[in-house]
Protein backbone atom coordinates (compact mmCIF):
# COMPACT_ATOMS: atom_id res chain seq x y z
CA UNK A 1 0.00 0.00 0.00
CA UNK A 2 1.12 3.79 -0.76
CA UNK A 3 1.29 6.45 1.71
CA UNK A 4 -1.66 7.85 -0.02
CA UNK A 5 -1.93 9.41 -3.54
CA UNK A 6 -0.86 12.63 -4.90
CA UNK A 7 -2.69 15.59 -4.01
CA UNK A 8 -4.58 17.12 -6.56
CA UNK A 9 -3.62 20.19 -8.19
CA UNK A 10 0.09 20.47 -7.75
CA UNK A 11 0.99 19.36 -10.49
CA UNK A 12 5.18 18.30 -10.92
CA UNK A 13 4.92 17.44 -7.25
CA UNK A 14 2.27 14.90 -7.89
CA UNK A 15 4.54 12.57 -10.18
CA UNK A 16 7.55 12.88 -7.52
CA UNK A 17 4.62 11.85 -4.65
CA UNK A 18 3.33 9.23 -6.56
CA UNK A 19 7.03 7.95 -6.66
CA UNK A 20 8.05 8.50 -3.27
CA UNK A 21 4.80 6.47 -2.41
CA UNK A 22 5.94 3.54 -4.81
CA UNK A 23 9.51 3.47 -3.29
CA UNK A 24 7.80 3.58 0.47
CA UNK A 25 5.46 0.47 -0.70
CA UNK A 26 8.43 -0.78 -1.77
CA UNK A 27 10.53 -0.52 1.40
CA UNK A 28 7.72 -1.93 3.34
CA UNK A 29 7.64 -5.28 0.92
CA UNK A 30 11.31 -5.62 1.98
CA UNK A 31 11.29 -4.72 5.52
CA UNK A 32 8.08 -7.79 5.48
CA UNK A 33 10.32 -9.90 3.23
CA UNK A 34 13.67 -9.59 5.67
CA UNK A 35 11.41 -10.36 8.94
CA UNK A 36 11.31 -13.91 9.24
CA UNK A 37 8.99 -14.63 12.28
CA UNK A 38 5.46 -14.89 9.90
CA UNK A 39 3.83 -13.28 13.40
CA UNK A 40 6.00 -9.90 13.15
CA UNK A 41 5.59 -9.93 9.21
CA UNK A 42 1.75 -8.50 10.01
CA UNK A 43 3.10 -5.66 12.53
CA UNK A 44 5.88 -5.08 10.33
CA UNK A 45 3.40 -4.16 7.58
CA UNK A 46 0.85 -2.62 9.17
CA UNK A 47 3.52 -0.48 10.91
CA UNK A 48 5.02 0.59 7.95
CA UNK A 49 2.01 1.62 6.53
CA UNK A 50 1.49 3.34 9.66
CA UNK A 51 4.39 4.81 9.60
CA UNK A 52 4.38 5.98 5.70
CA UNK A 53 0.68 7.66 6.53
CA UNK A 54 2.21 9.65 9.88
CA UNK A 55 3.78 11.37 6.87
CA UNK A 56 0.73 13.36 6.47
CA UNK A 57 -1.17 15.73 8.21
CA UNK A 58 -4.91 15.81 9.68
CA UNK A 59 -5.97 18.45 6.64
CA UNK A 60 -3.96 16.44 4.14
CA UNK A 61 -5.42 13.09 4.97
CA UNK A 62 -9.04 15.06 5.23
CA UNK A 63 -8.61 16.22 1.15
CA UNK A 64 -7.28 12.87 0.27
CA UNK A 65 -10.36 11.08 1.29
CA UNK A 66 -12.66 13.95 0.62
CA UNK A 67 -11.56 13.87 -3.04
CA UNK A 68 -13.31 11.23 -5.25
CA UNK A 69 -10.19 10.87 -7.33
CA UNK A 70 -7.64 10.62 -4.68
CA UNK A 71 -10.37 8.34 -2.74
CA UNK A 72 -10.88 6.12 -5.19
CA UNK A 73 -6.94 5.37 -5.39
CA UNK A 74 -6.83 5.18 -1.69
CA UNK A 75 -9.69 2.19 -1.01
CA UNK A 76 -8.07 0.82 -4.16
CA UNK A 77 -4.90 0.90 -1.67
CA UNK A 78 -6.79 -0.07 0.89
CA UNK A 79 -8.45 -3.11 -0.67
CA UNK A 80 -4.83 -4.23 -1.61
CA UNK A 81 -3.48 -3.99 1.84
CA UNK A 82 -6.33 -6.26 3.31
CA UNK A 83 -5.21 -8.57 0.40
CA UNK A 84 -1.63 -8.71 1.61
CA UNK A 85 -2.56 -8.95 5.29
CA UNK A 86 -4.61 -11.81 3.77
CA UNK A 87 -1.62 -13.63 2.48
CA UNK A 88 0.39 -12.89 5.36
CA UNK A 89 -2.24 -14.91 7.67
CA UNK A 90 -1.97 -17.73 4.98
CA UNK A 91 1.81 -17.92 5.11
CA UNK A 92 1.63 -17.52 8.90
CA UNK A 93 -1.22 -20.59 9.44
CA UNK A 94 1.36 -23.00 6.88
CA UNK A 95 3.81 -22.23 8.99
CA UNK A 96 2.84 -22.66 12.44
CA UNK A 97 2.42 -19.46 13.53
CA UNK A 98 -0.94 -18.85 13.83
CA UNK A 99 -3.72 -21.36 14.84
CA UNK A 100 -5.97 -22.01 11.62
CA UNK A 101 -8.10 -19.35 11.33
CA UNK A 102 -10.49 -18.52 7.81
CA UNK A 103 -7.89 -16.08 6.55
CA UNK A 104 -10.94 -14.53 4.67
CA UNK A 105 -12.82 -13.64 7.83
CA UNK A 106 -9.72 -12.30 9.53
CA UNK A 107 -8.62 -10.02 6.08
CA UNK A 108 -12.14 -8.71 5.93
CA UNK A 109 -12.06 -7.91 9.96
CA UNK A 110 -8.79 -5.68 8.58
CA UNK A 111 -10.30 -4.24 5.48
CA UNK A 112 -13.65 -3.05 7.24
CA UNK A 113 -10.90 -1.37 9.93
CA UNK A 114 -9.24 0.16 7.04
CA UNK A 115 -12.13 1.60 5.68
CA UNK A 116 -13.31 2.73 8.80
CA UNK A 117 -10.19 4.82 9.16
CA UNK A 118 -10.87 5.99 5.81
CA UNK A 119 -14.67 7.27 7.03
CA UNK A 120 -12.27 9.22 9.81
CA UNK A 121 -15.13 8.70 12.58
CA UNK A 122 -12.33 6.28 14.39
CA UNK A 123 -10.04 9.05 14.68
CA UNK A 124 -12.16 11.53 15.48
CA UNK A 125 -13.64 9.76 18.22
CA UNK A 126 -9.94 8.31 19.82
CA UNK A 127 -7.48 11.02 18.27
CA UNK A 128 -5.24 8.91 16.39
CA UNK A 129 -3.92 9.55 13.12
CA UNK A 130 -4.13 7.26 10.73
CA UNK A 131 -1.16 6.03 10.86
CA UNK A 132 -1.29 5.39 14.57
CA UNK A 133 -4.69 3.56 14.16
CA UNK A 134 -2.80 1.13 11.55
CA UNK A 135 -0.02 0.64 13.94
CA UNK A 136 -2.64 -0.01 16.74
CA UNK A 137 -4.37 -2.96 14.18
CA UNK A 138 -1.71 -4.38 13.95
CA UNK A 139 -1.20 -4.30 17.71
CA UNK A 140 -4.74 -5.48 18.21
CA UNK A 141 -5.05 -8.24 15.56
CA UNK A 142 -2.00 -10.18 16.77
CA UNK A 143 -2.12 -9.01 20.35
CA UNK A 144 -5.84 -9.48 21.14
CA UNK A 145 -6.62 -7.80 24.48
CA UNK A 146 -4.66 -10.20 25.90
CA UNK A 147 -2.68 -8.88 29.03
CA UNK A 148 0.05 -11.69 28.50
Amino acid sequence: MSSGPPVPGHGRRDGRRAAGSSTRAAGIERAVQAEPDPQQRIRVYLAGVGTAMRRHSHAFYDDMVGYEPTARIYRQNSAAAARRVHELIDEGVRAGAFRSVNGPFAAQVVAVAIDAVQSGAPLETTGLSAGDAFSELGDLLLDGLSSA
